[in-house]
């Protein structure tokens, strides 16, 4: 059977006091409708429909696969849903009806809502989770095991303060009995909306089967309203994704001051020092020791691999590299095995081969390193003209000294030497070595003459004064 999702993002969230639409506000440095969508995703679900209304561009800008409709008035969650009425209202299947402030719902909740909705043959089944009663949500009110309606907690008669099951607002329909409901609710109620809540009373006029299924960690699906419960989702999320990696083998130090990312994987008996931030699709191998301080973005690190007090992105670490500290990586770099970047090494577009070092205070940008190549102390690959980038290319065994410009495009060959202070413009030839600095010449007794002329200088300057 067919499943689809509708996800609500059309809200502008008011209480967020941002220009953004609330669900492109980020939990653990992503988007919260993208936590969702990427759950759903990652179920396998048929199609995915999200539903937007202000700031729908900010929102398709950052969510790929899915299909947009648009609610370009919002008159209540029943009216969001039946926007999606032309995609979904003939086919046959089941639809998730979720939030896109829900950042912390997992894909076992919602493949768990699916198989209870299917094995108890159920047109809609509303997920719950228990409560205090001063709690401020809907109540479920259900006789016989038959879910009758949801009130809301102003509308609760003095029988019915005492539930404690609560409506979370997902849910799980048969697709069609779902449209045909969504046709006969009204907006005759104080709001003047249409809420998709009516549907459960309209089902039950109908004969039809409504259960609840109840969750036990409503965290999973508590709305955020405001930059205080986007900071506390965090914290939960945080908190969920570190206790995943410490039983899975990975050693952190200090979770409460790690961040590692929904999307991230990590290896068995790798250390994560505190203080680290790993995000985006960042994939560690097994027997690494990260930091203390390193941020990592869309990063693959391959085995026995150490960095610290390092920022990389977007680039690939192979084996027994030793990175840092106060390195930085940046588009499209691969470190190839056993080579050492040390302090304020800085490389972009940059292949630097097996066994290679720069330890410190370089910067390779656009190369091709080869093997065995050792960078001097202030070494730069000077790879922009003011308009366009070339390429620098060393290739193996190469010894480069201090304080070396090469000044692309240029090539070094294999073997050759590099005299510390030269400004490389042109080929150098295998088993070269290659001087271009000025030649040194010694002034005898130029010294006392150059005090003399600072001093009569910094004489005429207080005289003015």
């Amino acid at each position: 059977m067919k499943v689809y999702a509708i996800v609500l993002a059309a809200g502008k969230g008011t209480r967020m006091k941002s220009e953004k639409p609330k669900v492109v506000h980020e939990v653990l440095y992503k988007p919260m409708i993208n936590h969702v969508v990427d759950e759903l995703r990652a179920m396998g679900v048929d199609e995915t429909i999200v539903v937007v209304g202000h700031g729908a561009e900010q929102v398709e800008a950052i969510v790929d696969g899915v299909t947009f409709v648009y609610q370009n008035e919002q008159l209540g969650t029943g009216h969001a849903v039946l926007q999606a009425k032309d995609k979904l209202a003939d086919q046959e299947g089941m639809t998730l009806v979720l939030n896109g402030d829900a950042p912390l719902i997992r894909k076992e909740t919602l493949q768990g809502i699916i198989d209870y909705h299917q094995q108890n043959h159920n047109q809609a089944t509303v997920m719950s989770a228990d409560c205090d009663t001063s709690t401020h949500y809907g109540r479920i009110v259900k006789v016989d095991g038959q879910v009758k309606g949801i009130v809301e907690f102003k509308d609760l008669l003095d029988t019915q303060m005492n539930i404690t099951e609560m409506n979370t607002g997902e849910y799980c329909f048969d697709n069609q009995s779902l449209f045909n409901a969504l046709s006969k609710i009204t907006n005759n109620n104080a709001q003047n909306e249409y809420y998709l809540t009516d549907v459960i009373g309209i089902m039950n006029d109908e004969g039809l089967k409504v259960d609840a299924y109840k969750i036990n960690d409503f965290n999973e699906v508590g709305g955020i309203n405001d930059r205080v419960a986007l900071a506390e989702a965090t914290q939960i999320l945080r908190d969920r994704i570190n206790k995943e990696h410490l039983l899975n083998g990975v050693n952190i130090v200090d979770p409460a001051n790690t961040y590692i990312g929904r999307d991230v994987i990590i290896g068995t008996d790798t250390t994560i020092e505190p203080g680290c931030i790993i995000k985006g699709k960042t994939v560690i191998g097994n027997h690494c020791h990260i930091g203390p301080y390193c941020e990592f973005t869309n990063m693959e690190i391959k085995d026995d691999v150490i960095i610290k007090f390092s920022v990389l992105s977007d680039s690939i670490i192979e084996n027994g590299v030793d990175i840092g500290p106060y390195a930085r990586l940046r588009t499209n770099c691969h470190i190839m095995e056993h080579a050492h970047l040390g302090n304020f090494v800085e490389m972009k577009k940059a292949v630097f081969g097996k066994g290679s070092k720069a330890s410190h205070l370089t910067y390779v940008g656009d190369a091709e390193v080869g093997e065995d190549v050792n960078f001097g102390c202030g070494t730069i690959t000077s790879n922009y003209d003011g308009k366009n980038k070339s390429l620098t290319k060393i290739e193996d065994n190469v010894f480069i000294g201090c304080n070396t410009n090469l000044i692309a495009p240029v090539t070094v060959r294999k073997n050759a030497y590099i005299a510390a202070g030269s400004t490389i413009t042109k080929e150098v030839e295998e088993d070269a070595m290659a001087i271009a600095r000025a030649r040194q010449e010694n002034k005898k007794g130029y010294s006392k003459i150059l005090k003399e002329i600072r001093e009569k200088e910094y004489e005429r300057r207080n005289k003015k004064k």
